[in-house]
């Protein structure tokens, strides 16, 4: 490019296609994605807008493509709240849901599935806008979000197995991913962990260190996540001869996993094995374990689930069970891009294998 072809002001159009030796259509098809262009012509035009500085007017864009050229990432609640928490009584105020947000951040998964989108949408020039659907009214306003063209389509993520978003999504004909597969079928696509063969993995584990009295603090047991670790971990102790597993329910949270700890303890005092369906439940174990005078692994091996901050955060550092969710994440999203260049293709589902990570605990 010569200097007299170099625009004074704000790059345009027409100084890309002067730089690239193409026309002004020739120039928007590229920039639009239009798939029929010659290769070597594509790239003129790429090496043009970085020489040019040329930036897209994204709403001008927009209206051509018909795409925002954005994604919502949704975490999605339970699907029934009680009535207070909608619009409480004494103040009239509307709920704001604070706690539901708290808990979402609390948990290093969410950052983790936050991270992989943002890595997956970011060299693509498109963006998440992070929504919350924790009340019906909320959902309402997600699907409605959508319909209106404000975004993409949506990267779904549940935290109730109850939760009427996705079949929301789907009668309503809207492009959509979920991560884990969900309790009732529904026509999405979706990405998931092989959470039975995990828990195998930490049953296993113990046995394999001698463990011989275990018990398990599962997950909460109305999401398909929480049954398939208990499962899996019931089934791998059954095939060796273990018919029963002291188990107590847990939330995900390291509060409950430090309840959980304590009532195993108080009814099976000569326990020597943890498995906990989450890093966050295991971390909680862990202090309740010190807390009364119990070395991990010494006294009780433990192993988590997640392989998440927390279990490095642990004291000794958690032998835990690996689930790949930034990985699941950017895959999450690179099937509803797929989804949105191809609005026919079949709805499918991608499952990932998890890996032992052995550190301290077990």
């Amino acid at each position: 490019m010569t200097d007299d072809l170099r625009p004074t002001g704000a790059p345009t159009l027409e100084d890309v296609a002067r730089a690239a030796g193409v026309s002004r259509a020739t120039v928007s098809r590229v920039i639009n994605g239009v798939r029929n262009v010659d290769p070597v012509i594509q790239e003129a035009v790429r090496h043009a807008v970085s020489v040019t500085g040329y930036t897209p007017n994204r709403a001008a864009r927009s209206l051509v493509t018909r795409r925002a050229d954005a994604i919502a990432l949704v975490v999605s609640g339970a699907g029934v709240e009680p009535a207070a928490a909608e619009e409480p009584e004494d103040t009239g105020a509307p709920w704001d849901g604070s706690s539901f947000t708290a808990q979402v951040f609390a948990d290093p998964f969410f950052g983790r599935v936050v991270t992989g989108v943002v890595n997956y949408l970011r060299p693509r020039g498109m963006h998440p806008v992070l929504m919350f659907a924790e009340t019906a009214r909320a959902r309402e306003e997600v699907v409605a979000y959508l319909r209106q063209g404000s975004a993409d389509g949506a990267l779904v993520v549940s935290t109730h197995a109850e939760d009427p978003l996705p079949a929301l999504i789907a009668e309503a004909g809207l492009a959509a991913v979920l991560f884990a597969r969900p309790a009732r079928p529904v026509p999405v696509s979706y990405v998931d962990l092989a959470h039975q063969d995990g828990a195998r993995l930490a049953a296993e584990h113990l046995l394999g260190r001698g463990c011989r009295r275990m018990a398990t603090i599962s997950g909460p047991l109305d999401v398909p996540a929480g049954q398939a670790r208990l499962m899996g971990f019931r089934d791998a102790m059954a095939r060796h001869g273990h018919a029963y597993v002291p188990t107590v329910e847990g939330q995900f949270t390291q509060e409950s996993g430090e309840a959980a700890m304590e009532r195993l303890l108080a009814e099976h005092p000569d326990l020597d094995g943890v498995f906990a369906a989450n890093d966050l439940m295991a971390l909680g174990a862990c202090h309740v374990l010190r807390e009364h005078g119990r070395s991990v692994p010494g006294d009780v091996a433990v192993v988590g689930f997640d392989d998440s901050s927390a279990a490095l955060a642990c004291r000794p550092p958690l032998t835990t069970v690996r689930q790949p969710v930034e990985g699941m994440a950017a895959e999450m999203t690179r099937l509803l891009l797929d989804r949105l260049a191809r609005p026919d293709g079949p709805v499918t589902s991608v499952i990932f294998e998890p890996e032992l990570v052995v550190r301290g605990s077990a």
